[in-house]
């Protein structure tokens, strides 16, 4: 076929699937099922794979979602909705529960109580009262601003519209699903896709008259801002709902010891069918609102509730190939192509073989019929092989012993399991693998490190293999004139790529450090980074005369990260990648601390086990109070804490430097509470 034929093709598919959007999207009227939509996509991004001449601005690669909707104002959530956790088996949750127990420095025989609610497969949206009324209504949007569809959200009869009770708070952010029952969409299945997609699209209307028209259900759960809330647990705040008026799950319970949740999340999941509403797991709160607002939370989600998801699709399909993928971090990934299938709507054509001994413990090879699974978020995975089904032609699949670079793929010894990674590694020699390079590139621009709108992984790769690009500066030098020749660009598009670009220039220290793609250092450590050396120019400095090592008086930084780091600095195109890097960004420093606190100029170290409070809490008081922590004992040292079995050679070195030696509940004197 020829070139123009092809791109006629392509951009009929383009035109067709900009159709199916402004029904979905603008309209809120899908005119075709999932399945159609996603075989159509699939379809398009199979093109772009085979034809690296195809590229359009409207095409599924480069459209992620879709933007807010002109009808509706944007607002700031005055506290984020943030995302949960996962949990697909017993062992996540045990894990869950002994991370819980480890941070509140709690023994094993520590009773949690959780309130156990069923997750509505609906839409998030967060309420507002003053006084009692009912003044705005948002939309999850991205978490940390949502639309404003109060006009919609009125209309739905299970949102009471004032409230008189007396002990109702006199501010608070009511939060819950909005969501159709299985039973009223049989009357409305004919124009919305699924249950969900009618619930999104009905909320989405530009006439809140259309919008109450559907049978719109609200189930309330959880709560954002507050002044005034009486409640000091979940499980009081739930009947509290019920008394004013809202819908709450009738499943709901209190339940105490993990035996007990999955006891309980199997007897749900078998009602599951029988349900008017579709669920797609259990989520589990701390029931305690001081244990919720000690535990806090991680980058986007809560320590202190997970949800348990349902059993996930399963599906049959063949092995076509197998490809070795090379990450940011040197892994050498097996991927499975496989025979497209639809698992739960989703149309999967690849699955993660994980790494070479799983292929060797289940002995998959190149044409196999095989079982694939996808479980919520996770990738799908290949679970199992039907050997009665293998031709007597198949082959062991033999593993590549080196990187496409050149180099020896290695596994590396594990000090702490005394045993050998499962995963083979290119050595990490960073943006000196062109395979590494160009996936740090991706992770680069990726959205919580530069985010660079309309830069996403697939003009990442075009832009490579063109070689507009091998290192992260070059994205801040591209060569625009010659992008806006290329095919399916043109000016405006190359001046909006030219604009995204421009307009990441700045970026904040944690970002920025994230962005460099250092194994061991998650956006969590970049923060810890950031905040302890506060400026670009004293990361940059970790280079000189082994500053790296006062890095270890970072708690949560410990010898991995610290290896990982000192490996980065050690390499001169690193080095370089900075300099240029310097020069073209401007990188904010992080946030001063506050320096006014109980504890100001004061430093402190912990030895032996406290009670009822973890090293990770007694850090954060710290810190939030003005002081620092040190790991070791020095003449910067001004107070060595001690809990039970402490170590005698710091009590010996902290008495040889007169350094103050006090217990707990001396420490939590000083900033005027007790233990």
């Amino acid at each position: 076929m020829k070139k123009s034929e092809i791109t006629k093709k392509y951009l009929k598919k383009i035109k067709l699937i900009n159709k199916f959007n402004k029904f979905y999207f603008e309209k809120d009227k899908p005119i075709v099922s999932d399945g159609v939509y996603d075989d159509l996509k699939k379809e398009i991004l199979l093109l772009e794979r085979k034809y690296i001449f195809l590229n359009s601005k409207n095409s599924p690669s480069q459209v992620v979602g879709h933007k807010p909707s002109k009808n509706f104002k944007k607002v700031q959530h005055k506290v984020p909705m943030l995302s949960l956790s996962n949990a697909f088996t017993e062992e996540d949750l045990k894990n869950f529960e002994k991370k819980i127990s480890n941070f509140l420095s709690k023994k094993n025989d520590f009773k949690i109580f959780y309130s156990a609610e069923p997750k509505i497969d609906g839409i998030s949206a967060s309420l507002t009262y003053k006084n009692g009324n009912l003044i705005r209504g948002l939309s999850r949007g991205d978490g940390k601003e949502g639309e404003d569809i109060t006009d919609n959200l009125i209309t739905i009869k299970d949102i009471p519209k004032k409230i008189l009770s007396k002990d109702f708070p006199e501010e608070i952010d009511v939060r819950g699903e909005v969501f159709i029952q299985n039973s009223d969409f049989e009357y409305l299945k004919d124009k919305f896709a699924n249950p969900r997609n009618a619930a999104s699209g009905s909320l989405r209307q530009k006439n809140s008259g259309d919008t109450k028209k559907i049978p719109l259900k609200f189930i309330a759960y959880t709560f954002g801002f507050e002044n005034g809330l009486k409640a000091e647990n979940q499980s009081d705040y739930l009947k509290k709902l019920d008394q004013w008026g809202f819908k709450i799950n009738p499943l709901n319970k209190l339940i105490s010891g993990l035996e007990n949740l999955i006891q309980n999340y199997n007897e749900i999941e078998k009602k599951r069918a029988d349900l008017d509403f579709d669920i797609d797991g259990i989520v589990y709160k701390v029931n305690d609102f001081a244990l919720q607002k000690r535990l806090g939370n991680v980058a986007n989600a809560p320590r202190w509730a997970i949800a348990h998801k349902f059993s996930s699709n399963k599906a049959i399909s063949q092995v076509k190939d197998i490809e070795i993928q090379i990450g940011r971090t040197g892994a050498l990934t097996p991927v499975a192509k496989i025979k497209p299938i639809n698992i739960g709507g989703v149309i999967v054509s690849n699955a993660t073989l994980h790494n070479e001994d799983e292929i060797e413990r289940k002995d998959i090879r190149i044409g196999d019929t095989v079982k694939v699974e996808r479980a919520g978020d996770v990738i799908p995975h290949v679970i199992s092989v039907d050997v009665s089904k293998r031709k007597n032609t198949s082959k062991k699949f033999i593993f590549p012993k080196k990187c496409p670079c050149g180099y020896d793929a290695i596994k590396e010894f594990n000090k702490v399991t005394k045993k050998f990674d499962a995963v083979r590694r290119c050595p990490d020699r960073g943006f000196e693998c062109n395979r590494i390079a160009k996936e740090k590139i991706k992770h680069f621009v990726s959205k919580e490190a530069f985010n660079i709108d309309g830069f996403g992984k697939k003009i990442v790769e075009k832009f490579w293999e063109l070689k507009l690009i091998k290192l992260p500066q070059d994205i801040f030098k591209l060569d625009f004139d010659r992008i806006q020749k290329l095919d399916g660009w043109g000016q405006l598009s190359a001046d909006n790529l030219k604009y995204s670009i421009n307009e990441k220039k700045q970026i904040s220290l944690e970002r920025f450090i994230y962005s460099l793609g250092i194994r061991h250092i998650g956006l969590e450590n970049a923060k810890l980074l950031s905040k302890y050396l506060g400026s670009f120019q004293k990361f940059k400095n970790l280079s000189k005369n082994n500053k790296c090592d006062e890095l270890l008086n970072i708690d949560g930084i410990g010898e991995t990260q610290l290896v990982s780091i000192k490996n980065f600095f050690s390499k001169n195109i690193n080095l370089k990648i900075l300099n240029e890097l310097e020069r073209l960004l401007k990188i904010v420093n992080a946030k001063a601390l506050n320096t006014n606190g109980l504890l100001r100029d004061k430093s402190f170290l912990v030895t032996g086990k406290l009670n009822n409070i973890s090293r990770a809490e007694v850090k954060s008081l710290i810190e939030e109070n003005s002081g620092t922590t040190v790991s070791s004992v020095s003449k910067k040292l001004n107070y060595l804490i001690t809990g039970e079995k402490p170590t005698k050679r710091k009590i010996e070195s902290a008495r040889a430097l007169k350094i103050k030696i006090i217990n707990q509940d001396e420490f939590l004197k000083m900033l005027n509470k007790t233990s």
